[in-house]
């Protein structure tokens, strides 16, 4: 393998998930052979576009629209989690405890925050969950961009906001290992299940070649059992970008009935 730049960003907190990615990350170059370089300065979009991509993970969103056609997809983790399995997550649509609003359309005219714009499991699944309680294209009051999921829960905690839309991934690590950060929220209701985030490598890579890093991927993952039962990850199954075509039907649904945009 001549392609070494190789990080796993997507899921990097709490200290003992980013800890169980890297021993993961690095045993897999080590089976490969191959050496990792230092990828700062780089911006996300850089690394995933990069010619020199080994391995790592993007968001559904991006992967069908900016990076469509221009990386190769490894396959996509099997987590084993609450309202994570089979290859599948969801967004869980989250609010303070004590917010008198108690149903999803309760919450119509109050303040939402997410993560980002490109994001499925903070904006895309969350505006298609939205979708059939919209009025003339709006549903909440506000909306502001917080940067990451672990933001949009302070702002949540803080009363910055009234509702969020978080990956189950995401909620399943904070409540096992830091759960101070989902104390005091409660579960409004879910969205349509999504594909789980791809992992990707350079569009330059064979289909063999591929193969032969997700084959690595999953040995290491038996050879490192506590950091599977860490990740929840039993294994990574195949993937191309033909399973993520839900995501765009989903955008395309709430489009369908008028929500275009969350904001």
């Amino acid at each position: 393998m001549t392609r070494h730049l190789a990080e796993l960003l997507m899921y990097v907190a709490p200290e003992p998930i980013r800890q169980a990615n890297e021993r993961w990350l690095a045993l897999v170059l080590e089976r490969l052979g191959a050496t990792r370089h230092d990828v700062e300065g780089l911006s996300l979009m850089d690394l995933w576009l990069s010619p020199y991509l080994l391995l790592t993970q993007t968001c559904g969103y991006p992967l069908m629209t900016a990076l469509r056609g221009q990386v190769r997809v490894l396959g996509r983790p099997r987590y084993e989690l609450p309202d994570s399995s089979g290859g599948n997550h969801c967004s869980l649509l989250l609010s303070r405890a004590d917010n008198p609003r108690r149903t999803l359309p309760d919450f119509f005219g109050s303040r939402g925050v997410i993560n980002g714009e490109d994001s499925n499991s903070g904006m895309n699944l969350l505006r298609h969950r939205l979708a059939p309680l919209h009025r003339d294209g709006q549903f909440f009051a506000r909306v502001d961009i917080s940067g990451s999921h672990r933001e949009s829960l302070r702002w949540l905690r803080e009363e910055l906001a009234d509702l969020a839309a978080i990956d189950s991934v995401t909620y399943a690590y904070l409540t096992r290992y830091a759960a101070e950060e989902v104390a005091g929220l409660r579960v409004v209701a879910r969205s349509a299940i999504s594909p789980t985030l791809p992992y990707i490598t350079a569009a330059s890579v064979s289909e063999e070649q591929a193969e032969e890093i997700r084959g690595v991927m999953n040995q290491a993952l038996i050879e490192l059992p506590q950091v599977a039962q860490v990740l929840g990850l039993l294994e990574v199954l195949p993937a191309s970008e033909r399973d993520y075509q839900i995501i765009l039907d989903y955008q395309q649904q709430a489009q369908a009935l008028g929500f275009v945009r969350l904001r």
